[in-house]
């Protein structure tokens, strides 16, 4: 199973109905979305899936070469043309023949190389930098960005007749912050991925996995993917914390919930609800979530834990009993973490 069919919101159900509608044609589709959400893997599944997916699939980042480099890269060369033109070279519309061709970040060619761009699209011809031999090619064109291009065309940095020539479809690509319920099963996906290319068997602790789903994702699945790696690579989740903040995302707000008057809450003989009651059990609630993630950011070393929560060490030993939270770091053949306190979490407590 590929990174797509393991998408299964609503929208993406939607975005892979339309690559299945459009793979059989030739038609120019644009994908569009925030970067990291997955555009070449919806390119590759619409060239997998059209009659061109025995030729050859090529893809060309146009933000990372120069103008001058990025028309050598698409159109090839003649020996001679520049500087270090040693020999003839072929584009990539000469080397996707009969295949696909995906432009991705399309938004960052230059103008005068959109106007070349354009007579291909629309002619099927081109010439070689420093060529005058005309050619041919045959080549389905997929193009991706993340940018908007209607505002791009509005500040005069992107052509209108190139736009619509790219744009006969448009398939958006949602943001992994807008299907969150497919986390899950992307964090197992990378997970087993890593571990296989690694040669590791690393896995995810619970309150772990609970603050990746909780995560924003402003790097939508690369960032998801990187993140995954990285804990595979060194075997902990130490750093987590500062590298997702580092991003610059946050935790996902609390979906709305409707509650029935009274329902799961203390209420008295009478039926009236105990308010004080509901006030000690969120409190309870509460202080349970905080004292757990800060164990398990400070890696069960509770003095020092308790000094960042600024309680005392004896007062923090009571809470996790109170509040039944167990190292599930330990392996399954361990006993729970003794109360005792260890030397190097007694080597944390303040003089």
């Amino acid at each position: 199973m590929n990174e797509l069919e393991r998408c299964t919101s609503p929208a993406m159900r939607a975005v892979r109905d339309m690559i299945t509608r459009v793979a059989t044609t030739n038609a120019a589709v644009l994908l569009t979305g925030e970067s990291g959400v997955g555009k070449e893997v919806a390119a590759r599944a619409i060239h997998r899936a059209s009659p061109r997916s025995t030729k050859q699939f090529l893809k060309v980042n146009c933000a990372a070469l120069p103008g001058e480099l990025l028309e050598s890269e698409l159109f090839g060369h003649q020996r001679g043309a520049f500087t270090g033109a040693y020999r003839d070279k072929p584009g990539k519309f000469e080397l996707a023949e009969k295949g696909t061709l995906m432009l991705d970040e399309i938004g960052e060619v230059p103008l005068r190389l959109q106007a070349k761009l354009l007579h291909v699209l629309q002619d099927g011809e081109f010439a070689r930098v420093g060529g005058e031999r005309i050619l041919s090619t045959d080549v389905r064109v997929l193009a991706a960005t993340n940018r908007d291009l209607l505002a791009e065309i509005a500040a005069g940095r992107f052509r209108e007749d190139l736009y619509y020539r790219l744009n006969v479809i448009e398939i958006r690509i949602p943001a992994l912050r807008e299907r969150r319920d497919e986390i899950p099963g992307l964090i197992d996906h990378f997970l087993a991925t890593a571990n296989a290319a690694y040669g590791r068997n690393v896995e995810i602790p619970p309150m772990t996995r609970r603050r990746l789903l909780d995560f924003t994702w402003p790097g939508n699945i690369r960032q998801l993917e990187n993140v995954i790696k990285r804990i595979v690579v060194l075997g902990t989740t130490a750093g987590l914390e500062q590298e997702l903040a580092a991003s610059g995302g946050t935790a996902a707000p609390a979906p709305a919930t409707v509650t029935t008057p009274g329902a799961g809450m203390p209420a008295e003989a009478d039926g009236r609800m105990d308010l004080k009651a509901i006030a000690r059990r969120a409190a309870r609630d509460a202080e349970r979530i905080a004292i757990a993630d800060m164990l398990e950011r400070t890696h069960w070393n509770r003095a020092k834990a308790a000094r960042v929560l600024g309680i005392s060490y004896k007062a923090l030993l009571y809470k996790i009993v109170d509040c039944g939270l167990v190292n599930r770091e330990q392996t399954a053949d361990e006993s729970p973490a003794p109360i005792e306190a260890t030397a190097d979490e007694l080597d944390a407590v303040p003089a």
